[in-house]
């Protein structure tokens, strides 16, 4: 399934460490609101049935919003929940398998780091790619930070969206002009955020601008 570089622009990845006064959902639909134009759920300690029942609601309500939805890593969970795709890392399962159950009409997004990796993901038949950590990040503390010419170089050297991931915040996105991403993924800038709906909104607007330059 072919995604435009504008549902890159402010991706969403959840993350159940930062529900407090609100639930997931609640977070998700104000993440929605204030305007996400991607959404991925991630989660790493539920059990079967309770990912499922989360995946299935927030694939009604990304629906809802005309929002592409991607699940991390569970390709089985992704297709019973009817996701658009999933989003697969380098040690998780091969694009090319994840393709061949999901079929030719699923979004697969593939983790990446360098233009080789990128490159590979490409022939294998990934839809978008997400690059980082480009900076650091406490949600992944062991990983490497990427150098913005290998971002650069990453975006020239292939052909479908590149997402920007990792420490990603609103103070700091616009040092991404000029790397030709065609947006950010962000975890706690969105949902570690006091004001979801008006965060999102300001960040949308900020990742927007640095799109354009």
């Amino acid at each position: 399934m072919k995604v435009e570089s504008k549902a890159m622009t402010l991706y969403a990845v959840t993350d159940a460490a930062w529900v407090g006064k609100q639930t997931l959902m609640e977070q998700v639909k104000d993440a929605l609101d204030g305007g996400i134009t991607f959404l991925q759920l991630r989660e790493k300690n539920l059990d079967r049935d309770a990912f499922l029942k989360e995946a299935r609601e927030m694939a009604e309500l990304s629906q809802q919003y005309h929002v592409p939805f991607v699940v991390n890593d569970e390709v089985e969970i992704a297709l019973e929940c009817g996701a658009d795709g999933v989003h697969v890392g380098q040690d998780d399962m091969a694009c090319q398998n994840a393709r061949k159950l999901l079929g030719p009409d699923k979004i697969i997004g593939v983790s990446v780091h360098n233009v080789e990796e990128a490159l590979k993901a490409q022939a294998d038949g990934a839809d978008y790619l997400g690059l980082g950590a480009v900076k650091a990040t406490p949600t992944k503390t062991d990983a490497k930070v990427v150098e913005f010419e290998e971002i650069q170089r990453v975006c020239n050297a292939v052909s479908i969206p590149v997402v920007a991931i990792g420490g990603i915040k609103k103070d700091n996105l616009m040092e991404l002009q000029g790397s030709h991403v065609d947006g950010i993924a962000v975890v706690s800038a969105i949902f570690g955020a006091e004001d979801i709906r008006q965060e999102t909104k300001e960040l949308r607007k900020k990742a927007e601008e640095m799109k354009r330059r």
